[in-house]
Protein backbone atom coordinates (compact mmCIF):
# COMPACT_ATOMS: atom_id res chain seq x y z
CA UNK A 1 0.00 0.00 0.00
CA UNK A 2 1.49 3.16 -0.92
CA UNK A 3 2.20 5.93 1.50
CA UNK A 4 0.09 9.11 1.48
CA UNK A 5 1.93 12.47 0.59
CA UNK A 6 1.89 13.56 4.36
CA UNK A 7 3.17 10.47 6.09
CA UNK A 8 5.70 11.17 2.98
CA UNK A 9 6.39 14.46 3.59
CA UNK A 10 6.71 14.22 7.51
CA UNK A 11 9.33 11.75 7.20
CA UNK A 12 11.19 13.70 4.94
CA UNK A 13 11.27 16.52 7.13
CA UNK A 14 12.62 14.46 9.94
CA UNK A 15 15.23 13.14 7.76
CA UNK A 16 16.41 16.92 6.91
CA UNK A 17 16.18 18.00 10.92
CA UNK A 18 17.83 14.93 11.53
CA UNK A 19 20.38 15.45 9.18
CA UNK A 20 21.39 19.01 10.20
CA UNK A 21 21.26 17.64 14.35
CA UNK A 22 23.91 14.97 12.52
CA UNK A 23 26.29 17.96 11.56
CA UNK A 24 25.38 19.65 15.14
CA UNK A 25 26.71 16.33 16.35
CA UNK A 26 29.77 16.59 14.02
CA UNK A 27 31.03 20.18 15.35
CA UNK A 28 32.11 18.21 18.62
CA UNK A 29 34.60 15.79 16.84
CA UNK A 30 37.69 17.28 18.61
CA UNK A 31 36.55 17.86 21.91
CA UNK A 32 33.89 15.81 23.81
CA UNK A 33 35.55 13.15 24.33
CA UNK A 34 35.07 10.51 26.37
CA UNK A 35 31.31 11.51 25.98
CA UNK A 36 30.05 11.13 22.40
CA UNK A 37 29.34 13.82 20.19
CA UNK A 38 25.71 14.82 20.29
CA UNK A 39 23.43 17.29 18.21
CA UNK A 40 19.76 18.47 18.94
CA UNK A 41 17.19 20.20 16.87
CA UNK A 42 13.56 21.76 17.72
CA UNK A 43 11.38 22.14 15.21
CA UNK A 44 8.04 23.69 15.95
CA UNK A 45 5.22 24.79 13.44
CA UNK A 46 7.90 23.58 10.44
CA UNK A 47 10.18 26.59 11.79
CA UNK A 48 13.95 25.41 13.79
CA UNK A 49 13.48 27.63 17.35
CA UNK A 50 16.44 26.07 18.54
CA UNK A 51 19.71 23.96 18.02
CA UNK A 52 22.28 22.32 20.31
CA UNK A 53 25.31 20.12 20.16
CA UNK A 54 27.56 19.18 23.06
CA UNK A 55 31.03 20.70 23.39
CA UNK A 56 32.99 19.47 26.21
CA UNK A 57 32.61 16.97 28.70
CA UNK A 58 30.94 18.52 32.42
CA UNK A 59 29.29 21.62 29.88
CA UNK A 60 25.64 21.30 28.79
CA UNK A 61 24.07 18.62 26.47
CA UNK A 62 22.82 19.12 22.93
CA UNK A 63 19.24 19.05 24.31
CA UNK A 64 19.31 21.87 27.05
CA UNK A 65 21.81 23.87 24.84
CA UNK A 66 18.69 23.52 22.54
CA UNK A 67 15.99 24.04 24.76
CA UNK A 68 17.71 27.75 26.12
CA UNK A 69 17.45 28.64 22.58
CA UNK A 70 13.35 27.98 21.99
CA UNK A 71 12.81 29.38 25.48
CA UNK A 72 8.99 29.16 25.31
CA UNK A 73 8.91 27.75 21.79
CA UNK A 74 9.88 24.75 22.86
CA UNK A 75 6.56 23.71 24.50
CA UNK A 76 4.75 21.20 21.72
CA UNK A 77 7.35 21.24 19.79
CA UNK A 78 9.62 18.22 17.59
CA UNK A 79 13.18 17.46 19.04
CA UNK A 80 15.34 15.33 16.54
CA UNK A 81 18.57 14.12 18.93
CA UNK A 82 21.11 12.18 17.65
CA UNK A 83 21.40 9.96 20.88
CA UNK A 84 18.75 8.43 23.75
CA UNK A 85 18.61 11.65 25.82
CA UNK A 86 20.11 10.89 29.19
CA UNK A 87 18.25 9.67 31.94
CA UNK A 88 20.63 10.16 34.93
CA UNK A 89 22.44 12.26 37.16
CA UNK A 90 26.36 12.52 35.89
CA UNK A 91 27.79 15.35 35.17
CA UNK A 92 24.63 17.35 34.72
CA UNK A 93 21.00 17.19 35.09
CA UNK A 94 19.12 14.22 33.11
CA UNK A 95 18.05 15.58 29.50
CA UNK A 96 14.69 13.50 29.88
CA UNK A 97 13.67 15.57 32.54
CA UNK A 98 14.39 18.44 30.71
CA UNK A 99 12.53 18.12 27.28
CA UNK A 100 9.76 16.56 29.87
CA UNK A 101 9.53 19.86 31.67
CA UNK A 102 10.02 22.16 28.53
CA UNK A 103 6.75 20.28 27.51
CA UNK A 104 8.12 18.97 24.10
CA UNK A 105 5.37 17.05 21.78
CA UNK A 106 7.51 14.29 20.21
CA UNK A 107 11.13 12.99 20.41
CA UNK A 108 12.80 11.65 17.21
CA UNK A 109 16.16 9.90 18.42
CA UNK A 110 18.58 8.74 15.89
CA UNK A 111 19.81 5.87 17.86
CA UNK A 112 19.55 3.80 21.44
CA UNK A 113 22.24 5.35 24.11
CA UNK A 114 24.53 2.45 24.39
CA UNK A 115 25.60 3.30 28.15
CA UNK A 116 23.89 0.91 30.33
CA UNK A 117 23.20 4.00 32.36
CA UNK A 118 20.68 5.15 29.78
CA UNK A 119 20.21 1.78 27.43
CA UNK A 120 16.04 2.59 26.83
CA UNK A 121 15.14 4.57 30.20
CA UNK A 122 15.34 7.69 28.56
CA UNK A 123 12.80 6.97 25.83
CA UNK A 124 10.66 4.97 28.52
CA UNK A 125 10.75 8.33 30.86
CA UNK A 126 9.66 10.23 27.48
CA UNK A 127 6.79 8.19 26.52
CA UNK A 128 5.73 7.64 30.74
CA UNK A 129 5.10 11.32 30.41
CA UNK A 130 2.69 11.23 27.15
CA UNK A 131 5.77 12.37 24.56
CA UNK A 132 5.75 10.64 21.35
CA UNK A 133 8.85 9.08 20.49
CA UNK A 134 10.10 7.66 17.51
CA UNK A 135 14.22 5.54 17.21
CA UNK A 136 15.83 5.02 13.87
CA UNK A 137 15.86 8.11 12.18
CA UNK A 138 19.25 8.35 10.07
CA UNK A 139 20.56 5.37 12.79
CA UNK A 140 24.03 4.17 10.50
CA UNK A 141 25.20 8.06 10.10
CA UNK A 142 24.15 8.70 14.03
CA UNK A 143 26.15 5.12 15.22
CA UNK A 144 29.30 6.75 12.32
CA UNK A 145 29.89 10.02 14.62
CA UNK A 146 30.42 7.40 17.54
CA UNK A 147 32.41 4.37 16.82
CA UNK A 148 34.52 4.42 19.61
CA UNK A 149 31.95 5.14 22.43
CA UNK A 150 29.40 2.78 21.01
CA UNK A 151 32.30 0.28 20.85
CA UNK A 152 33.73 0.46 24.58
CA UNK A 153 29.52 0.35 25.66
CA UNK A 154 28.77 -2.68 23.65
CA UNK A 155 31.52 -4.66 23.50
CA UNK A 156 34.14 -3.26 26.47
CA UNK A 157 36.89 -2.07 23.83
CA UNK A 158 37.78 1.32 22.33
CA UNK A 159 37.47 1.43 18.35
CA UNK A 160 41.22 1.23 17.18
CA UNK A 161 42.39 2.46 14.03
CA UNK A 162 45.94 1.38 12.19
CA UNK A 163 47.54 4.30 10.96
CA UNK A 164 50.69 3.40 8.15
CA UNK A 165 52.61 5.81 5.82
CA UNK A 166 53.97 3.46 2.69
CA UNK A 167 55.02 4.12 -0.56
CA UNK A 168 53.14 2.47 -3.43
CA UNK A 169 54.72 -1.05 -2.95
CA UNK A 170 53.86 -1.17 0.39
CA UNK A 171 56.97 -0.40 2.37
CA UNK A 172 57.35 1.76 5.87
CA UNK A 173 61.03 2.24 5.76
CA UNK A 174 63.90 1.66 4.76
CA UNK A 175 65.99 -1.04 5.66
CA UNK A 176 68.43 1.54 7.69
CA UNK A 177 65.04 2.58 9.63
CA UNK A 178 64.80 5.61 7.65
CA UNK A 179 61.42 6.55 7.21
CA UNK A 180 61.13 10.53 7.24
CA UNK A 181 59.30 11.36 5.24
CA UNK A 182 57.49 9.23 3.11
CA UNK A 183 54.44 10.78 2.78
CA UNK A 184 54.24 14.95 2.22
CA UNK A 185 52.86 17.86 4.31
CA UNK A 186 49.23 17.19 3.62
CA UNK A 187 49.09 13.72 4.26
CA UNK A 188 50.92 14.65 7.90
CA UNK A 189 48.83 17.39 8.72
CA UNK A 190 45.42 15.22 7.93
CA UNK A 191 47.55 12.24 10.67
CA UNK A 192 46.78 15.09 13.00
CA UNK A 193 43.00 15.65 12.65
CA UNK A 194 43.04 11.65 13.19
CA UNK A 195 45.17 12.62 16.13
CA UNK A 196 42.89 15.02 17.72
CA UNK A 197 40.02 13.36 17.62
CA UNK A 198 41.59 9.99 18.68
CA UNK A 199 41.47 9.46 23.04
CA UNK A 200 44.78 7.52 22.89
CA UNK A 201 47.66 7.11 20.51
CA UNK A 202 49.25 3.62 20.98
CA UNK A 203 52.75 2.57 19.80
CA UNK A 204 55.35 0.22 20.60
CA UNK A 205 58.91 0.03 22.14
CA UNK A 206 60.44 -0.05 18.97
CA UNK A 207 58.66 3.52 17.86
CA UNK A 208 59.65 4.93 20.82
CA UNK A 209 63.52 3.82 20.54
CA UNK A 210 63.82 4.53 16.48
CA UNK A 211 61.90 7.73 16.14
CA UNK A 212 61.64 9.16 19.73
CA UNK A 213 58.11 10.14 18.82
CA UNK A 214 55.91 13.30 20.33
CA UNK A 215 52.68 11.65 19.53
CA UNK A 216 51.07 14.82 20.55
CA UNK A 217 48.79 16.75 18.31
CA UNK A 218 50.41 20.03 16.74
CA UNK A 219 47.39 21.73 14.94
CA UNK A 220 46.25 24.92 16.86
CA UNK A 221 42.51 25.21 17.52
CA UNK A 222 42.23 27.65 14.69
CA UNK A 223 43.28 24.60 12.27
CA UNK A 224 39.98 22.53 13.85
CA UNK A 225 37.18 22.36 12.21
CA UNK A 226 34.47 24.15 14.69
CA UNK A 227 36.74 24.77 17.47
CA UNK A 228 37.91 28.17 18.46
CA UNK A 229 40.94 30.22 17.76
CA UNK A 230 42.36 29.73 21.26
CA UNK A 231 40.63 27.03 22.74
CA UNK A 232 42.77 24.67 24.56
CA UNK A 233 43.57 21.44 22.01
CA UNK A 234 43.11 17.82 24.05
CA UNK A 235 45.84 15.65 24.01
CA UNK A 236 45.07 12.06 23.49
CA UNK A 237 46.76 9.61 25.72
CA UNK A 238 49.89 8.39 24.10
CA UNK A 239 50.36 4.70 25.43
CA UNK A 240 53.57 2.30 24.98
CA UNK A 241 53.51 -1.25 24.80
CA UNK A 242 56.96 -1.99 26.41
CA UNK A 243 57.13 -5.38 27.95
CA UNK A 244 59.99 -4.93 30.06
CA UNK A 245 60.19 -0.96 31.18
CA UNK A 246 62.94 -0.01 28.08
CA UNK A 247 61.39 3.44 27.32
CA UNK A 248 64.45 5.70 28.09
CA UNK A 249 62.49 8.04 31.05
CA UNK A 250 63.64 10.84 28.75
CA UNK A 251 61.55 10.65 25.52
CA UNK A 252 60.10 13.26 23.98
CA UNK A 253 56.62 12.07 24.49
CA UNK A 254 56.74 11.70 28.67
CA UNK A 255 57.69 15.26 29.20
CA UNK A 256 55.01 16.59 27.11
CA UNK A 257 51.14 17.99 28.39
CA UNK A 258 49.20 15.17 28.65
CA UNK A 259 49.42 11.58 29.87
CA UNK A 260 51.18 8.87 28.73
CA UNK A 261 50.61 5.57 29.89
CA UNK A 262 53.22 2.31 29.77
CA UNK A 263 52.10 -1.35 29.44
CA UNK A 264 54.18 -3.91 30.32
CA UNK A 265 54.87 -7.43 31.83
CA UNK A 266 57.70 -6.85 33.85
CA UNK A 267 58.34 -6.71 37.49
CA UNK A 268 58.32 -3.67 38.98
CA UNK A 269 62.19 -2.82 39.15
CA UNK A 270 64.15 -0.01 38.97
CA UNK A 271 64.06 0.78 35.04
CA UNK A 272 60.12 1.02 36.17
CA UNK A 273 60.58 3.28 39.04
CA UNK A 274 62.43 5.87 36.89
CA UNK A 275 59.77 5.97 34.39
CA UNK A 276 57.29 6.99 37.68
CA UNK A 277 59.57 9.49 38.66
CA UNK A 278 59.74 10.79 35.20
CA UNK A 279 56.34 11.18 34.88
CA UNK A 280 54.97 8.06 33.41
CA UNK A 281 51.98 6.29 34.47
CA UNK A 282 52.43 2.71 34.66
CA UNK A 283 50.34 -0.23 33.85
CA UNK A 284 51.32 -4.16 34.51
CA UNK A 285 48.86 -6.47 32.32
CA UNK A 286 48.68 -9.89 31.09
CA UNK A 287 50.84 -11.76 28.63
CA UNK A 288 50.32 -13.35 25.82
CA UNK A 289 53.28 -15.48 24.12
CA UNK A 290 55.67 -13.40 26.51
CA UNK A 291 54.55 -10.07 25.24
CA UNK A 292 51.87 -7.57 26.39
CA UNK A 293 47.98 -9.16 26.06
CA UNK A 294 46.96 -6.29 23.53
CA UNK A 295 43.45 -7.62 23.89
CA UNK A 296 43.67 -7.41 27.51
CA UNK A 297 45.39 -3.71 27.10
CA UNK A 298 42.44 -2.69 25.04
CA UNK A 299 40.11 -4.28 27.52
CA UNK A 300 42.22 -1.61 30.38
CA UNK A 301 41.79 1.61 27.68
CA UNK A 302 38.19 1.10 27.65
CA UNK A 303 37.82 0.94 31.28
CA UNK A 304 39.55 4.48 31.54
CA UNK A 305 36.95 5.81 28.99
CA UNK A 306 39.05 5.48 26.16
CA UNK A 307 36.42 5.61 22.92
CA UNK A 308 39.01 6.24 19.79
CA UNK A 309 42.40 4.56 19.57
CA UNK A 310 45.31 5.20 17.08
CA UNK A 311 47.75 2.50 16.35
CA UNK A 312 50.87 3.77 15.19
CA UNK A 313 53.29 1.47 15.18
CA UNK A 314 55.88 -0.71 13.16
CA UNK A 315 54.73 -3.88 11.85
CA UNK A 316 55.07 -6.30 14.38
CA UNK A 317 52.84 -4.70 16.68
CA UNK A 318 50.47 -3.75 13.62
CA UNK A 319 50.60 -7.34 12.65
CA UNK A 320 49.48 -8.46 16.04
CA UNK A 321 46.70 -5.98 16.08
CA UNK A 322 45.72 -7.47 13.19
CA UNK A 323 46.03 -11.18 13.97
CA UNK A 324 44.07 -10.49 17.44
CA UNK A 325 41.26 -9.45 15.71
CA UNK A 326 41.54 -5.94 17.51
CA UNK A 327 41.77 -3.63 14.24
CA UNK A 328 38.80 -1.86 13.24
CA UNK A 329 40.18 0.18 10.43
CA UNK A 330 43.13 0.57 8.70
CA UNK A 331 44.17 4.17 7.87
CA UNK A 332 47.15 3.81 4.70
CA UNK A 333 48.56 7.02 3.24
CA UNK A 334 50.08 5.40 0.50
CA UNK A 335 53.38 7.94 -1.18
CA UNK A 336 53.76 8.22 -4.87
CA UNK A 337 57.27 6.33 -4.86
CA UNK A 338 59.15 2.98 -4.51
CA UNK A 339 61.32 1.86 -1.95
CA UNK A 340 62.53 -1.59 -3.10
CA UNK A 341 62.68 -5.00 -1.68
CA UNK A 342 64.93 -4.26 1.14
CA UNK A 343 62.89 -1.74 2.50
CA UNK A 344 60.52 -2.68 5.77
CA UNK A 345 56.86 -3.46 5.04
CA UNK A 346 53.50 -2.90 6.69
CA UNK A 347 52.53 -5.74 8.71
CA UNK A 348 53.77 -8.60 10.45
CA UNK A 349 51.37 -11.66 9.30
CA UNK A 350 52.69 -15.05 10.54
CA UNK A 351 51.29 -18.21 9.11
CA UNK A 352 49.86 -16.47 5.67
CA UNK A 353 51.12 -19.76 3.77
CA UNK A 354 48.31 -19.62 0.92
CA UNK A 355 46.10 -16.90 -0.79
CA UNK A 356 43.25 -18.67 1.63
CA UNK A 357 44.96 -17.54 4.46
CA UNK A 358 44.83 -13.55 3.41
CA UNK A 359 43.75 -10.72 5.74
CA UNK A 360 40.80 -9.82 3.55
CA UNK A 361 39.72 -6.52 3.48
CA UNK A 362 36.62 -4.07 2.62
CA UNK A 363 37.52 -0.69 1.11
CA UNK A 364 35.68 2.16 2.76
CA UNK A 365 37.16 4.74 0.78
CA UNK A 366 39.99 6.11 -0.95
CA UNK A 367 40.57 10.13 -1.17
CA UNK A 368 43.43 12.01 -2.38
CA UNK A 369 45.57 14.25 0.22
CA UNK A 370 47.62 16.00 -1.72
CA UNK A 371 50.32 14.50 -3.86
CA UNK A 372 49.22 11.12 -1.35
CA UNK A 373 46.53 9.09 -1.56
CA UNK A 374 44.57 7.80 1.75
CA UNK A 375 42.89 4.75 1.61
CA UNK A 376 40.43 3.31 4.61
CA UNK A 377 40.34 -0.30 5.18
CA UNK A 378 37.79 -2.93 7.57
CA UNK A 379 39.86 -5.79 7.68
CA UNK A 380 37.29 -8.94 7.53
CA UNK A 381 38.59 -11.11 10.15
Amino acid sequence: MALSRPVMAAEGADRFHMARAIRLAERGRYTTDPNPRVGCVLVRDGQVVGEGWHRRTGEPHAEPLALAQAGERARDATVYVTLEPCSHHGRTPPCAEALVSAGVARVVCAMVDPNPRVAGRGIERLRQAGIAVEVGCLESQARALNPGFIKRHEQGRPYVRCKLGASLDGRTALATGESKWITAEAARRDVQRWRARSSAIVTGLGTVLGDDPSLNVRLSAAELPSMEPGEPVRQPWRVVVDSYWRTPPESRMIGLPGRTLIAGIGPMNEAANALEAAGAELIRLPEHGGRVDLSALMTELARREINEVLLEAGSTLSGAAVCAGLVDEILLYQAPCLMGQAAKGLFDLPGIDTMADRVALEILEVRRIGVDLRIRARPNL
